[in-house]
C-alpha cells in the first residue's frame, strides 16, 4: 500500500512504524509541519492496558519505552490544609519529547519516510495518489475541519481555563492541588515524568480565571507562551512550588478544553485517527494514550481485512464504543471540575472519595481493592455521620466479607417521620396490567415481592388521579373506592410481612394519555376508544401521529387539581407510607414546566415562575391533604435533552421551588418530555444532575438511570451525589437485589432484613464444580522415545465409599 500520514505525533509516527513492520513493502509517508525537536507538551501518561498492547504489536517500541518510565501508585489530594492519600493506582509517565524521539527512530530504522517542516497537501489531494490518508493532525485538524459535514463534526467549548506548564519540582506521586484564592477555586494537577522534570497543569472555571485578572493573549504567535500568565502562576502556587523551584512553560498559554466529536471517522480512503477524530479531557488521562491505541487497531484491521474501505469500517466498529465510553468518563470528569467549587464544602474525605470517582470508572469497590485503608477511613467518617443508632462502619480495613464492614448502602435515612431502613429504592415502573384503574393480583405480587427483596422504599407505578389522566387503559388509578381497596390491599401485605415503606407516585398523563401499552408500541394512539387528551398548550407530542391536546381553562386545572388532592387523600386511607408527585417525563405537570410544551400566555405561562404555578398549586394542595409526619417527593425531568427546553441550571431552580414549598426530596430523572431529545446515555448518566440540585439546594435528593450494580449505589451515596438510590430493570430482572446485594458483599446487619421464611437462602448457593475431573495417569514421552505412565493423582478415600 501506499500511505500518507498527515502530522507526526506519537498517533501518526505509531502508525507509521506498526505498517511498516507489519508489511515492509509499504511505502509510508509521515507529513509534520514543525521541526522533529519542536515538541509541544511535557510529560504522557499511558495505561497498563495500552502498554500491553505496545508490548505485543512491537517489543522494540516498548523496551524503549520501559526504560525510562517514571511509575507511581499513589495520588494525593491536598485540599484544605490536609493531605489524603489513596494508593495502588499505578501511572507510568514519559517526557513526550522522548517519547516522539523513540517513535521517530523506529519508524528510521524501519524505513518510513519523515517529511519535517513539510505541510501535507490537502488530504483530498493525497487521497487521489495513495491508497490510504491518515489525517492524524490534531484536535485542530484541517483534514476533519475542511470536511467538517461529512465527518459530523462537532465541537463542545468547555468553560474552565487551563493552562499546561512543567516544573522542576519532582512529585513523588499524582497530585491534585485544591487552592482556595480571593478570585475563587483554582486547581493543580501534576505528576512526575522523568528523574527531574514533572507536568504541572493550572485549571479553573473562566469566571475565576477574569475574575484573577487574566486574559487572552491573541498577540501571541504560534510557539509563544504567556509569560506573564506563568510569573503570575508562579506567585499563586509558590507554597506547592516550594522555595528554589519554577514553573517551565512551553507553547503555555490558556486554553479552554474543546470536546470533539464526530459522526464518522472516515471518508472514502482517508481516516482521522487520534484527536482529530475525538478528544478526551486531560484529567482521566492522556490523548496520547487513545491515539495510540487508535494505531494500534487501524493498523490490525488493515492487515485483517481485504481493502481499504472494509478495514476502516473494522477499525471504526471495534474502536467507536472504547472510545465513547471514554469520552463519557471524561465528559464526567471535566464537569466534575468546572462544578468544583459545588463540592469543596464537603469533609475532606468525602472530598477526595468524590474527586477519585468522579468519572463513575473508578468506584467503591475498586478503591477497596487499590486502597482498602484509605476506603475504610472513608467508611468510619460516613458512619460516624450518617443518621444511625448503629455502630458506625470499622475505622480499621476490612475483608470485603466481613461481616463488621457496613457498606454505604445500607445506612438508614429519614424524611420527615418516616426512616428508611437502607438508600435502595425500587423506582416506579409502569406495569400496564390494571384493569379499569384498579391494581390486582399482578401488583400485589410485583410489589409484595421487591418489598420482600430488601429495598428500604418500593413505589407504585404512576397511579393516574383520573380516568382521563391514564397513559393506557391498562394504567393503574387512585380515583374510585375499588382502586382505594386494591391498594390497601397491598400496602397491608408490605407493612406486615416486611419492614420496607412503600410509596405512591400520582400524576396525569397529559397529552401523552389514550396510547397503547409499551409492548404494542409505545406512545402510540388507541386504535379505538380514544379519550380527549390535555395540556397546557395544543402541541401534540408527535405531530401526525399523537392527538392535538386540548389546552387547560382556568377552571379545568382548577378541576385536575381537586382531583390530584382526592387521590392524595384516597392514598391517605390506603396506608402509603410516602406520596411522590410526579412532575417528569412529559406527563401533564412536567408539561407546563417545560418550554418546549408551554407556550401559554397567561398567569401559567411564560418564564420559569409561570410555568411552575400550576405544579405548585398542585403540589399545596396534595400537601395541605397529605399527612403532616409523612413525607412527599417530587420527580422532575433536570433536562429535556433538547436546545430550548429545560436545562440544568432550571432544574435547580426547579427543584428550589418545591423544597420551599414543603418538598422532602426530589427525585431526579431527565427527559422523555419530547421525542426530539438526545440522552447522554451511559452508567449512573442521570446522577450529575442529582448531584447538582443537592449540592446547590441542600434538598435530599433520589438519583435515578442505569444504576445498575450495588457498587455504583454505594459509590454515589458515599461520595455525596445523592442520598437515595432508585433502581429499576434490576429489580425486575432480581426482586430480591437487595438482598443478594447484601450477600455478595457479606454483610449481615440493621441495614438489610431477610424475611424469617427467606433466611436460609441468606448465603450465597454453592455452584457446581465447572472444572473436568482430573486424570490419574499421564502419559509422557522420554528422550529415549519410550512412553511411560506417571501418576499423577489419586483421590482420597473416606470410609464407606
Amino acid at each position: 500500500m501506499r500511505i500518507a500520514c498527515i502530522g507526526g505525533g506519537p498517533g501518526g509516527l505509531y502508525f507509521a512504524a506498526l505498517m511498516k513492520r507489519l508489511d515492509p513493502a509499504h511505502e509510508i509517508t509521515v507529513y509534520e509541519r514543525n521541526a522533529p525537536d519542536d515538541t509541544f507538551g511535557f510529560g504522557v501518561v499511558l495505561s497498563d492496558e495500552t502498554l500491553g498492547g505496545i508490548e505485543h504489536a512491537d517489543p522494540a517500541v516498548y523496551a524503549a519505552l520501559s526504560a525510562e518510565f517514571a511509575r507511581w501508585d499513589d495520588i494525593d489530594i491536598h485540599y484544605r490544609g490536609q493531605v489524603i492519600t489513596s494508593g495502588g493506582h499505578g501511572f507510568s509517565a514519559i517526557d513526550r519529547g522522548r517519547l516522539l524521539r523513540i517513535l521517530r527512530d523506529r519508524c528510521a530504522d524501519l524505513g518510513v519516510g519523515l517529511r519535517f517542516r513539510a505541510t501535507a497537501p490537502p488530504a483530498t489531494d493525497l487521497a487521489a495518489t495513495h491508497d490510504l490518508v491518515v489525517a492524524a493532525d490534531g484536535a485542530n485538524s484541517t483534514t476533519r475541519r475542511t470536511h467538517a459535514a461529512d465527518f459530523g463534526e462537532h465541537l463542545d467549548r468547555r468553560h474552565c481555563k487551563y493552562m499546561w506548564l512543567g516544573t522542576d519540582l519532582v512529585f513523588d506521586a499524582f497530585n491534585f492541588h485544591i487552592v482556595t484564592t480571593p478570585h475563587g477555586t483554582m486547581q493543580v494537577h501534576g505528576y512526575p515524568y522523568s528523574a527531574d522534570a514533572s507536568t504541572f497543569i493550572v485549571e479553573m472555571h473562566e469566571r475565576v480565571w477574569r475574575a484573577a485578572g487574566f486574559t487572552s493573549r491573541p498577540d501571541l504567535r504560534p510557539g509563544d507562551s504567556d509569560h506573564d500568565a506563568v510569573d503570575t502562576c508562579e506567585k499563586l502556587f509558590a507554597d506547592i512550588l516550594g522555595r528554589g523551584h519554577r514553573l517551565v512553560p512551553n507553547n503555555s498559554r490558556w486554553l479552554a478544553f474543546t470536546t470533539v466529536r464526530t459522526g464518522t471517522w472516515h471518508r472514502g480512503n482517508v481516516v482521522l485517527l487520534g484527536d482529530a477524530a475525538h478528544t478526551a479531557h486531560f484529567s482521566i488521562g492522556s490523548g496520547t494514550k487513545l491515539a495510540m491505541e487508535d494505531a494500534l487497531t487501524l493498523a490490525a484491521s488493515l492487515h485483517e481485512n481485504r481493502g481499504v474501505r472494509a478495514a476502516l469500517a473494522a477499525y471504526e466498529e471495534e474502536r467507536r464504543p472504547v472510545v465513547a465510553s471514554t469520552q463519557r468518563a471524561a465528559q464526567a470528569s471535566l464537569e466534575w471540575f468546572e462544578d468544583i467549587e459545588r463540592h469543596t464544602a464537603q469533609e475532606p474525605r468525602r472530598f477526595a472519595f468524590n474527586l477519585l470517582t468522579r468519572s463513575r470508572r473508578v468506584t467503591y469497590d475498586n478503591l477497596r481493592v487499590r486502597d482498602p485503608a484509605f476506603v475504610a477511613d472513608v467508611d468510619a467518617w460516613f458512619g460516624a455521620t450518617a443518621s444511625s443508632p448503629q455502630p458506625s462502619a470499622p475505622s480499621s480495613p476490612a475483608p470485603m466479607s466481613s461481616p463488621a464492614h457496613r457498606p454505604p448502602m445500607f445506612f438508614p435515612f429519614r424524611l420527615r417521620g418516616l426512616e428508611l431502613k437502607n438508600r435502595v429504592v425500587v423506582s416506579a415502573m409502569d406495569m400496564y396490567s390494571a384493569t379499569d384503574g384498579t391494581p390486582g393480583d399482578f401488583h400485589l405480587v410485583h410489589l409484595g415481592s421487591k418489598a420482600l427483596g430488601g429495598a428500604a422504599l418500593v413505589m407504585t407505578e404512576m397511579v393516574c388521579v383520573s380516568a382521563e389522566g391514564r397513559i393506557t387503559p391498562r394504567c393503574a388509578g387512585l380515583y374510585a373506592p375499588d382502586h382505594e381497596a386494591a391498594w390497601s390491599r397491598v400496602t397491608d401485605f408490605v407493612h406486615r410481612h416486611t419492614d420496607a415503606a412503600i410509596g405512591v407516585q400520582i400524576g396525569h398523563s397529559g397529552r401523552k394519555g389514550s396510547t397503547r401499552v409499551m409492548w404494542e408500541g409505545i406512545d402510540q394512539p388507541l386504535e379505538e376508544g380514544n379519550w380527549r387528551v390535555v395540556a397546557p398548550s395544543p402541541l401534540p407530542y408527535r405531530p401526525g401521529v399523537n392527538q392535538v391536546p386540548h389546552e387547560l381553562t382556568p377552571a379545568e386545572l382548577d378541576a385536575i387539581r381537586d382531583e390530584f388532592a382526592a387521590s392524595a387523600r384516597a392514598a391517605d386511607r390506603a396506608g402509603f407510607d410516602l406520596l411522590e408527585l410526579h412532575c417528569a417525563h412529559g406527563y401533564l405537570l412536567s408539561s407546563f414546566i417545560s418550554p418546549l410544551t408551554n407556550r401559554r400566555t397567561d398567569a401559567y405561562g411564560g418564564d420559569l415562575a409561570g410555568r411552575l404555578r400550576f405544579p405548585l398549586e398542585v403540589f399545596a394542595a396534595v400537601r395541605a391533604v397529605w399527612p403532616g409526619d409523612r413525607p412527599m417527593t417530587v420527580r422532575i425531568s433536570a433536562t429535556d435533552w433538547v436546545d430550548g427546553g429545560t436545562t440544568a441550571d432550571d432544574a435547580v431552580a426547579i427543584a428550589r421551588a418545591f423544597a420551599d414549598a414543603g418538598a422532602d426530596a426530589i427525585d431526579v430523572s431527565t427527559g422523555q418530555v419530547t421525542p426530539d431529545e438526545e440522552p447522554a446515555y451511559g452508567r449512573s448518566y442521570q446522577t450529575p444532575f442529582a448531584d447538582r440540585i443537592r449540592g446547590d439546594t441542600g434538598i435530599p435528593t433520589i438519583a435515578v438511570g442505569a444504576i445498575s450494580s450495588y457498587d455504583d449505589v454505594n459509590s454515589l451515596i458515599l461520595a455525596g451525589r445523592t442520598d437515595l438510590c432508585a433502581l429499576g430493570r434490576p429489580h425486575l430482572y432480581d426482586p430480591s437485589w437487595t438482598l443478594h446485594a447484601a450477600a455478595e458483599q457479606g454483610y449481615s446487619g440493621p441495614g438489610v432484613t431477610w424475611p424469617v421464611p427467606f433466611r436460609a437462602g441468606s448465603r450465597r448457593p454453592q455452584t457446581g464444580r465447572t472444572d473436568g475431573p482430573r486424570p490419574r495417569l499421564e502419559l509422557v514421552r522420554g528422550d529415549d522415545g519410550a512412553t511411560t505412565a506417571h501418576r499423577r493423582w489419586r483421590p482420597q478415600r473416606s470410609a464407606g465409599t
